[in-house]
């Protein structure tokens, strides 16, 4: 079922989450064993990111740096196929820019419309790290692109003419929002503006990246009605777990983290302290983004189930 539909059928909040593919060497198994108590929420749907190669840089005797592409975790087809199976949820597998050729995106397509998948969450993708985002020749630029090129699929066109068939899929197309503009948006006009061709080109909902501060996001829902855009805005949760998250999420995310919850995270000294209090916070955001009617709140668990469970046992 779309993810339109899910909105659309739901009496109240519902509640959704993201995984990531398994590092090397862990198996399915234990993914989904991980994420089954999670399913005591009735999640209608969960997110399986994609992520592009890494690189290292392999040293030869005589001295000369190689750059080699390694692939640290599996893609989604089989990922989404088995949370499918296992728990009668649909998948909603990311679709990057980076890394991925037109020709490579089709295939991920055809692949995930055979296995029965509904909906896909179209973004550009970050950069390898300490580069500069590249596109792959014969590849995407923008998310907008390969909005377009779903949607063409869902016309019926393909890249080639010797595959043009009359198949259409049919994928329901997410797209990200940033509730405090994207880091590389030189003001949150502009990224609106980018996130509304993206609408126009065929999105049907926006899943927000994750905040500290309800207000940012209610202020952004406001922004983003005024400039025309009127699909439904998913709000995107994550508690801080963490010492570490202090400040690697806002310097990865480019977000703010609230005086309020600085000051009780401050008087933390172990991360178990930092978790209770990435919990209490996360509970009245929730809280307040429920009696707000939000469509669907959306954590991001890192594919670890049990502070997302805390959370979700309190407020659902």
């Amino acid at each position: 079922m779309k993810i339109t539909e899910h909105l659309k059928n739901a009496k109240s909040t519902l509640f959704s989450f993201e995984i990531l593919p398994p590092l090397k060497g862990q198996s399915l198994k234990e993914l989904l064993e991980g994420i089954a108590p999670l399913m005591e929420f009735k999640p209608p749907f969960v997110d399986v990111t994609y992520h592009r190669e890494e690189f290292i840089y392999k040293k030869h005797p005589n001295g000369l740096l190689e750059k080699v592409s390694t692939k640290k975790r599996p893609g989604t087809v089989g990922i989404c196929a088995a949370i499918m199976n296992r728990f009668h949820v649909d998948a909603v597998p990311h679709l990057l820019c980076g890394g991925f050729t037109r020709e490579e995106t089709e295939n991920a397509l055809i692949d995930l419309n055979f296995i029965g998948v509904d909906n896909v969450l179209a973004l550009r993708g970050d950069a390898p790290k300490g580069e500069r985002f590249l596109p792959e020749p014969e590849g995407h630029s923008f998310a907008t692109e390969l909005v377009e090129q779903i949607l063409r699929m869902n016309n019926g066109r393909y890249l080639h003419e010797e595959t043009e068939n009359s198949y259409h899929t049919d994928f329901c197309i997410g797209v990200a929002g940033y509730p405090e503009k994207h880091f590389e948006a030189p003001s949150m006009k502009f990224d609106l503006k980018y996130l509304k061709e993206k609408v126009d080109k065929g999105a049907e909902y926006i899943v927000t990246q994750m905040f500290f501060d309800n207000k940012k996001y209610f202020e952004y829902v406001d922004k983003v009605r005024a400039a025309g855009i009127t699909v439904p805005i998913i709000p995107g949760i994550k508690p801080i777990a963490t010492l570490g998250q202090i400040t690697s999420l806002p310097r990865t995310f480019f977000l703010d983290l609230p005086d309020a919850l600085m000051d009780d995270l401050e008087k933390c000294k172990t991360n178990a302290e930092v978790k209770e209090v990435g919990i209490a916070w996360s509970v009245a955001q929730c809280k307040e983004l429920i009696a707000a009617n939000v469509p669907s709140l959306h954590f991001y668990t890192m594919s670890k189930a049990d502070t997302t469970y805390k959370i979700a046992k309190e407020v659902f």
